[in-house]
């Protein structure tokens, strides 16, 4: 469904049931991997995972998205069976566990993708935006589930390696404008747009991105973003990933002003503190 006056979509389509994306969603992260940048080896089991999978939902998550291929800048590449054999396990308990629970799974294979899928995802989080795993849209096309494309210069190896553009915002708009076009004509409608903060992007690069991040609505499709605890706060800060959440939580609110429909995030309690406030604010406006 898109809305008239904005030509904005404001419903998506989980596991065949549509929802309203009206109000802001918060995406909580859950991390199966041993090096990522914040949370690498905290959830080393199934167990530890079913425990911060149910603290995150107690705290509100509307979505969790489950991850077992580290996307941090340098991380070293593993083979599909490994990331299906840390993703899988768990994704299944958390479905068997809370069945209602809106899953989404980070990845950027198509097979993966897929697997996720048949054992409860409803939403496919590609880092890539189709560029590692050619076949990922047809995939896509067919499991009919919302799609997060995401803006990526290079890979997670190299993409912190001098990104460089010509303009960074009209570069990412017009590649993922024409991605988008790509895969409507494919019979993707379900797109969540990510401007992708921190992936093949200088710190001045995130914030000339997040200053005008309103552009992207001119894409017609909802908007991720995902800038929790990264570089782009602590590096500006001085400080490091676990004193970061003061400057998230700031850069939550300006996200969500510009039209952010979703936030993946660590901290959920303070997330859905932002949406309530920043809810009750435009309620009055």
């Amino acid at each position: 469904m898109q809305d008239k006056l904005s030509n904005k979509k404001t419903t998506l389509n989980f596991g065949g049931i549509l929802e309203d994306i009206n109000a802001p969603l918060v995406m909580g992260i859950l991390n199966l991997t041993p090096d990522s940048f914040y949370d690498g080896g905290k959830n080393g089991s199934i167990e530890l995972s079913i425990n911060n999978v149910k603290k995150m939902l107690l705290d509100g998550a509307d979505i969790i998205d489950v991850g077992a291929y580290s996307s941090r800048p340098g991380a070293n590449h593993i083979s599909e069976q490994e990331e299906l054999d840390r993703l899988i396990p768990v994704l299944k308990e958390i479905h068997s566990q809370f069945p209602d629970t809106k899953i989404s799974v980070d990845t950027f294979r198509s097979n993966v993708a897929r697997e996720a899928v048949k054992n409860g995802a409803v939403i496919i989080n590609d880092i890539s935006g189709g560029d590692l795993d050619t076949g990922m849209w047809k995939t896509v096309a067919e499991l009919k589930v919302p799609y997060v494309l995401m803006h990526m210069q290079g890979n997670p190896k190299n993409m912190q390696n001098n990104p460089t553009y010509v303009n960074v915002l009209d570069d990412v708009i017009l590649a993922l404008s024409s991605k988008v076009n790509k895969m409507t004509q494919l019979g993707i409608h379900d797109i969540i747009i990510d401007p992708g903060f921190g992936f093949g992007k200088t710190l001045e690069q995130n914030y000339e991105i997040l200053a005008r991040l309103n552009e992207f609505q001119m894409l017609g499709h909802p908007m991720l973003v995902g800038v929790s605890r990264k570089s782009m706060i602590y590096n500006l800060l001085d400080t490091d990933a676990e004193n970061a959440l003061n400057g998230t939580t700031a850069l939550h609110m300006l996200a969500l002003e510009r039209g952010a429909k979703f936030l993946r995030v660590h901290d959920i309690k303070e997330a859905k503190e932002v949406v309530a406030i920043w809810k009750m604010v435009n309620r009055n406006a």
